[in-house]
């Protein structure tokens, strides 16, 4: 019996090593949204030569041109807010609290932060991403039309964009219920 002892706290100890290796393994995360900042202040400089864009063509612009340079900085904004709920959303959800201390301007969304409502605001924002490059494509033929037909090609862009704007569309309602449902059980 004297045995049992010392092969019993190893084993303990061995599996408290691993919980703490797997706890700790949530750190690899940290590197990836280090990333993602990086390529959203790329996408933000991408918005200011967007805007160059738009003021230097201003003159002789038409006001489908002008929409569609409106709708590629919505489109920007749209993606830097998706990243930003990806870095902060998932930074808080999987890695580790954020100490803001006396900051005020914490987000309020944070306080209600978890992997569901995480996916329902992530599908949100990639149907909304979605309808804003459906709407250039409609402005762009729209534009377009006056001087040349819309050929099949065209169709089918538009087409695939619809079908993948319905997905992402069916996807947001589908993760919406189900996490209204969870709520409702819970509370």
């Amino acid at each position: 019996m004297a045995n049992d002892k010392p092969e019993a706290g190893i084993a303990q100890k061995l599996e408290h090593g691993l919980e703490y290796f797997i706890f700790a393994s949530r750190w690899v995360q940290a590197p990836i949204y280090v990333a993602l900042i990086f390529a959203a202040i790329a996408y933000a400089w991408k918005s200011l030569q967007e805007v160059l864009h738009l003021l230097q063509g201003f003159a002789a612009a038409t006001e489908s041109s002008i929409m569609l340079g409106i709708l590629s900085l919505v489109d920007i904004s749209m993606v830097a807010n998706l990243v930003n709920m990806v870095v902060v959303g998932g930074y808080v959800t999987f890695v580790s609290r954020i100490d803001f201390g006396d900051n005020g301007d914490r987000p309020d969304w944070l306080d209600h932060i978890n992997a569901n409502t995480l996916k329902v605001k992530l599908a949100g924002s990639l149907a909304s991403i979605s309808a804003i490059h459906l709407l250039k494509s409609f402005i762009d033929i729209t534009a377009a039309a006056t001087d040349q037909p819309m050929t099949a090609n065209h169709e089918k862009v538009i087409l695939w964009q619809a079908i993948i704007h319905g997905v992402f569309l069916a996807s947001m309602i589908l993760f919406a219920w189900g996490e209204k449902m969870q709520r409702h059980h819970v509370d």
